[in-house]
């Protein structure tokens, strides 16, 4: 079985001809397409300070997404917990929980960008310990019931709609973040595809007693484009891709290794990276079947602020010849 996912970053850069408000209107209306037609998550990410406006507000997309759609689950992947206030998160996705019915799904992330950290005031070199605790005490606060933090009583209301708390996988791509999120009694959805993962995850699980733990390794490319012609189609996207993907490797720490990242130095590049398929329906159906059991095939209809009317060819194409077939595929 293969995922279909479609992500937004709302990214508008100004050597694009469509605004911030445009991109906005277009990614919300591709949601709500998405949802119709069976996809089977949303994402929606979270970036600071950003130039062309990477989406910094998650939550408010997430309760957005929520109320325009009806079934389709909605990833935050990732919010960056600690350049958030524990418990005041802990309101937000507990009040998402109750919009969405269940439906939002929280990846927990540590951040790695070091403006991020400076702009909120925090100290980077903490921020694998602030996510953990930070964790806990969400975790604490989805009791409903007052409790003791940092030498004041708090008490966390309503009560998510989820029992015993909204869906929460803790990120990472090393050793110690697997190791975590099993201390913490969550799921992992790791930023890679490092196979010891698991084996750290469900050892530390064992450790601590921990039982129906899982990781959910990410597979599958991360971009996707269905036309009929490749090469007019990469005309027409290629300077969008490239920025796409040169910026987001930009973000990228000396030895930290990200599924989505492709290392890029022109178009000829781009089409050189198994993440990305541009192709024919009969292509991007080959490469659906090519996906492992449970991977994704990830729609990025307008990365990097790629104009809508393109993205809206593409996902129709996707919708009228390769949706069917893989759907008889099973």
């Amino acid at each position: 079985m293969t995922l279909f996912t479609i992500r937004q970053d709302f990214r508008a850069p100004s050597f694009g001809p469509t605004s911030q408000a445009e991109i906005y209107s277009e990614a919300m209306a591709q949601y709500r397409w998405a949802d119709e037609i069976g996809f089977d998550f949303a994402v929606i990410s979270e970036h600071h300070g950003l130039d062309d406006g990477w989406i910094p507000s998650p939550i408010v997309a997430a309760a957005a997404v929520a109320g325009a759609t009806k079934r389709i689950p909605i990833m935050l992947s990732a919010v960056i917990v600690p350049l958030h206030d524990p418990i005041r998160l802990a309101e937000q996705l507990s009040v998402l929980d109750h919009l969405s019915q269940g439906r939002v799904w929280t990846v927990a992330g540590a951040g790695y960008r070091a403006i991020e950290f400076e702009m909120a005031g925090v100290d980077m070199k903490r921020r694998g310990a602030l996510l953990e605790s930070h964790l806990r005490t969400m975790i604490q606060a989805w009791t409903g019931e007052p409790f003791e933090y940092e030498g004041r009583t708090v008490r966390v209301t309503p009560k998510p709609f989820s029992d015993p708390h909204p869906r929460v996988l803790v990120g990472g791509g090393v050793e110690v973040a697997a190791r975590r999120a099993a201390r913490l009694h969550l799921p992992m959805m790791p930023m890679n595809t490092e196979p010891k993962l698991q084996e750290w995850y469900h050892d530390e699980a064992k450790k601590v007693g921990y039982t129906g733990g899982f990781v959910m390794v990410p597979q599958g490319p991360t971009f996707i484009h269905v036309t009929n012609d490749p090469e007019k189609a990469w005309a027409e996207i290629g300077e969008y891709l490239l920025y796409e993907t040169q910026t987001y490797a930009s973000f990228q720490t000396p030895g930290q290794w990200s599924t989505p990242k492709v290392d890029a130095s022109n178009v000829e590049d781009l089409k050189k990276s198994a993440q990305i398929v541009v192709g024919t329906p009969e292509q991007v159906i080959e490469a659906a079947r090519s996906i492992p059991q449970f991977g994704a095939m990830t729609f990025n209809p307008l990365a990097g602020g790629l104009p809508p009317k393109l993205a809206w060819e593409s996902l129709e194409l996707f919708a009228a010849e390769v949706l069917p077939q893989l759907r008889v595929d099973g």
